[in-house]
């Protein structure tokens, strides 16, 4: 295996106030998450079977299980293997009869299937690099904006004439 992978957790999927988006949340050793947006449906059948939900009738992540399995397919792993544009794209890589195949797929999908298969999820380096965030980061941007929103305040209060108050001089509005 490539050592330029990393390998993270599904650390939460989140719901987007604002657009029916999801967000999928996959996180390393090291503390860096890796937020990847993705549709409702593919939001739904990860945490389905992040619960160990059985629906009624099979998913098409739980119809692509079976038929790996069927043809007698060993899935590996699957990576997040680029960004590009704002899009990301994984692979699923699996042996199959001595073969290693890689197949080309959305992140989410890939996501999806690696929980049924409870195979190891891997982001490529590059990737992680280039669109991890810290929890730091977040902190620091949050703190940035309060002492902002701070230097405002004390900006009108360091305006404000204190001399005159409660003097029975309040200026009159026209």
């Amino acid at each position: 295996m490539d050592s330029n992978l990393i390998p993270v957790s599904i650390d939460s999927i989140r719901v987007s106030l604002v657009s029916p988006h999801r967000v999928v949340v996959l996180k390393d050793t090291d503390e860096r998450f890796l937020p990847i947006w993705i549709g409702p449906f593919e939001s739904d059948a990860i945490h389905i079977a992040l619960q160990g939900t059985q629906p009624a009738r099979p998913l098409t992540h739980d119809l692509l299980k079976a038929v790996i399995q069927e043809v007698g397919g060993k899935p590996l792993y699957i990576v997040v293997t680029d960004l590009s544009e704002d899009t990301f794209y994984a692979r699923i890589v699996m042996d199959l009869h001595g073969r290693r195949i890689e197949l080309d797929s959305r992140p989410s999908d890939a996501i999806a299937l690696a929980v049924r298969l409870d195979v190891p999820i891997y982001v490529a380096q590059h990737v992680m690099d280039k669109a991890a965030i810290r929890p730091t980061q977040s902190e620091e941007m949050l703190e940035r904006e309060e002492e902002e929103k701070l230097d405002a305040f004390r900006d009108l209060l360091e305006d404000l004439d204190l001399d005159t108050l409660g003097k029975g001089d309040t200026p009159k509005e026209e």
